[in-house]
């Protein structure tokens, strides 16, 4: 068990047992000073801290090859106090380790006494009396085991004489029998208070291979799913996501307070006890994990990668204040050197069809988004934009930041998309399981090409948009496939070329037919982007 000698000469006044004061400090036998608090527990003479209980010994009064006094010093410090302390202040030692899982509280007279004997066995020298501060802890107490209990819990039947040799073994004491007990268990297993850990105990021994085999009963029936709807739909996210290309991660929960600060949390919520100062607060979203996971996907020759995590973030210290998001990045090239392709890095529209695939699979009707340049400002404000439905902004995506890039040392293109699942719309529930019908378009498709003339300022999301709604019955689609800027056009300007597909259900369109629908279109460009054809 750990004890601690002083040397005695280098003492002022009596030894004391009690907290630090604040501003207090410690020089311990590892050399390094320590910040002491109101927490923590010392042994202090009247000059201040002379030891950390039950965790380190003090410099000041350490011994060395001068000492010709000693005092022995054996106490029984509270493991949950001394585990706080030594996280605190991140010191590892021996004894912490020990004091932390608990000691044996009986020991403490015979250990001093068997200390004692040992320094005057093998250094000579007279021991003065010994001096005991406190009282020793009660005894845990008594367990009253009924044997049926073996059998019971562990399918294991015993018979009276083995159960009590097993446990007298262990040197638990017993009165009565033979079908019930009153068993106290030894001052050193305090990890034992009920009949089942006596029952763990007496498994132990016997084997756990002796156990017999049972075979789970069957239920009448198949139990409906334990999922829940939020969890279905996060799983569904994550099938969908990985189908991507991208590889899940599971990373920690907590980011250092300068990366927080990046990602828009001036305030971020900070742990108490955090396992390591770069990882002292509740990260504000997922993708400083994912950077620095590329980093060092990067920094060990692996340029070209997509990962992607689905896990919660923190916006605050209360229980509304998380949130389950999905967040993911694409950086290096997305076409390497190939024979048949072009080299092509990572862009902004990857990272945009991973949130659109995201959200899709969320049960959002991806046909309404509407794209716009409002991206945070980890993004790059060029390249970056958000998918909302109305004023709701359901997802962020694009380039990231350069700033950004370089404080996780990445010199290549990264993106990268991040979305709260929590606060999606609800899909609509259907009355019953089946799948609707099919739905069957048996007359050919009639594709017309328009090229339309807008400002620099209009997108292209807001041109689909206005051609989608000219006509809601005939117009089956609409996409991008040219886009102009040159000198045949003005200065301000630039030309866009939409291909819309027209189709009916019962019938195939003529050119009658085909004709005021185009004019409908150029009067909704017309009306709602102010373009003009060209």
């Amino acid at each position: 068990r750990p004890l601690h000698v002083f040397d005695a000469d280098r003492l002022d006044g009596d030894l004391v047992l009690r907290f630090a004061r604040k501003g207090e400090t410690l020089q311990a036998l590892d050399e390094k000073t320590y910040e002491l608090d109101e927490t923590m527990t010392v042994i202090a003479d009247s000059r201040g801290p002379q030891a950390l209980g039950g965790i380190m010994g003090g410099e000041e009064s350490g011994c060395s090859a001068q000492t010709r006094n000693v005092l022995i010093e054996v106490a029984l410090f509270d493991p949950v106090r001394t585990a706080m302390t030594g996280r605190k202040l991140g010191i590892d030692s021996d004894a912490r380790t020990r004091f932390e899982r608990g000691l044996d509280p009986a020991f403490v007279r015979p250990a001093v006494e068997l200390a004692t004997r040992l320094v005057i066995d093998l250094c000579g020298g007279e021991a003065a009396e010994a001096v005991i501060i406190g009282e020793e802890p009660p005894p845990m107490p008594a367990i009253t085991f009924h044997a049926d209990q073996m059998e019971r819990l562990a399918g294991m039947a015993l018979e009276t004489g083995e159960i009590e040799t097993s446990l007298q073994a262990l040197g638990f004491a017993l009165e009565g029998g033979p079908d019930v007990w009153t068993v106290q268990p030894p001052s050193w297993r305090h990890d034992v208070h009920t009949q089942a850990c006596i029952v763990e105990e007496l498994a132990r021994l016997q084997g756990y291979d002796h156990i017999p085999p049972v075979a789970v009963r069957r239920t009448e029936a198949v139990g409906t799913g334990v999922l829940t709807a939020d969890q279905r739909r996060r799983s569904a996210i994550r099938r969908v996501v990985a189908g991507q290309g991208l590889s899940e991660v599971v990373s920690w929960s907590f980011v250092s307070q300068d990366q927080a600060r990046m990602f828009g949390s001036d305030s971020p919520t900070r742990l108490q006890n955090p396992i390591a100062s770069e990882l002292s607060v509740m990260r504000p979203s997922l993708l400083p994990q994912l950077l620095a996971a590329a980093s060092r996907n990067a920094a060990r020759k692996r340029g070209d990668g997509a990962l992607f995590e689905v896990g919660p973030r923190f916006t605050g210290g209360q229980p509304g204040d998380q949130c389950w998001s999905v967040a993911g990045i694409r950086y290096g090239d997305a076409v390497g050197r190939e024979w048949a392709e072009r080299r092509r890095p990572v862009d902004l529209f990857d990272a945009k069809a991973d949130a659109i695939a995201a959200l899709a699979a969320a049960g959002v009707r991806t046909e309404a988004l509407q794209c716009r340049p409002q991206a945070p400002a980890w993004y790059h404000p060029g390249r970056s934009g958000v998918l909302a439905l109305g004023p709701n902004v359901l997802a962020t995506f694009g380039e990231l930041h350069p700033r950004i890039l370089a404080t996780f040392d990445l010199g290549m293109s990264v993106v990268g998309f991040e979305l709260d699942i929590d606060t999606l719309p609800k899909p609509r529930t259907r009355a019953g399981k089946a799948r609707p019908a099919l739905e069957r378009w048996p007359y050919p498709a009639i594709e017309r090409d328009f090229a339309f003339l807008v400002d620099r300022s209009v997108n292209a999301d807001q041109l689909l948009r206005a051609i989608r709604a000219a006509d809601k019955q005939l117009i089956r689609g609409a996409r991008l496939f040219d886009v102009y800027e040159g000198d045949r056009i003005d200065e301000g300007k630039r030309s866009l070329a939409i291909s819309v597909r027209l189709q009916a259900k019962d019938r195939t369109l003529t050119d009658q037919e085909v004709e005021p629908v185009a004019q409908k279109i150029v009067q909704s460009v017309e009306k709602q982007c102010g373009g003009s054809l060209r």
